[in-house]
């Protein structure tokens, strides 16, 4: 699982959480989700991945 803050061009930060084998492919993922959740999606000026998890039961992430 990857935690990655996304800085989008209208000055707006976003979390976005992904599973994905490796740190490429969650980037591939993190396009496919800023689609799906936005209707007109942002233009992002930056993206990072601020944590790695293992995909085991009961792990997760806080994002206030």
């Amino acid at each position: 699982m990857y935690k990655l803050e996304v800085e989008l061009k209208e000055e707006q930060k976003v979390h976005v959480i992904v599973l994905a084998e490796d740190d490429a492919q969650a980037f591939d993922f993190l396009e496919e989700q800023m689609v799906r959740h936005f209707i007109h999606t942002p233009e992002v000026a930056e993206a990072t991945i601020i944590e790695k998890k293992r995909a085991v039961k009961g792990a997760g992430y806080v994002v206030e």
